[in-house]
């Protein structure tokens, strides 16, 4: 299956709608091909991009500012969607928020094409920075409330840093993933980090006279 058949199309189909999801589809599939067959971030304008996929430079603006965008939109499709939290507890939030970056690392060593891209990317600072605003940090924040909410409920200690603590939890994951490309990911390390990082954390009752 392709990269962008595996996005699902959206409900309730309108007038021109099916035509405009076979353009756009091409479009990604386009930058694909491209990346592909090695061509550099660099080489990747928007001119060859719209003769890869056979369609006008128009049609690519219509739904992208440029390629910093649409190159972004490329990648986050080829990574794993983001979880849907439990909400159930601070901890389910945690285990599922790591368990992306998991499902992540293993999605990048299995595949030359994002490995190259991701080393491409932090490169190319303008790739980096759309990629960072529109993916990295809405993570972080979401990741930050999370943590704020579990120590408004009790879970964690209510002196700790919460955003100190967000790289605390995530630290470990990423430079398994990305430090340590021969590191192991078993199926449990999100339930690991997350349980070792809370033995620690959670408030400590007042002992009684």
């Amino acid at each position: 299956m392709s990269l962008a058949d595996s996005q699902a199309a959206p409900e309730g189909p309108t007038r021109g709608r099916p035509r405009s999801e076979a353009v756009e589809r091409a479009i990604v599939e386009g930058v694909m091909k491209l990346l592909e067959e090695g061509v550099p971030l660099a080489e990747l304008s928007i001119e060859r991009i719209a003769r890869t996929a056979g369609v006008g430079k128009a049609a690519i603006y219509r739904r992208w500012s440029g390629k910093e965008e649409l190159f972004v939109d490329v990648v986050r499709r080829a990574e794993p969607p983001d979880p849907q939290l439990p909400g159930i507890s601070m901890r389910d939030d945690l285990v599922a928020m790591l368990e992306q970056l998991r499902q992540r690392g293993l999605l990048t060593r299995s595949s030359l094409l994002l490995h190259n891209v991701f080393a491409q990317m932090k490169s190319s600072p303008k790739i980096w920075a759309a990629y960072h605003a529109s993916v990295i940090e809405p993570r972080r924040r979401l990741q930050v409330d999370v943590l704020r909410r579990g120590q408004a409920n009790g879970e964690i200690r209510a002196d700790v840093d919460v955003e100190l603590l967000n790289d605390m939890f995530v630290g470990p994951m990423l430079l398994r993933t990305v430090m340590r490309p021969d590191a192991d990911l078993p199926e449990d390390l999100s339930e690991q980090l997350v349980d070792t990082l809370l033995e620690g954390l959670r408030p400590v009752s007042s002992p009684t006279a």
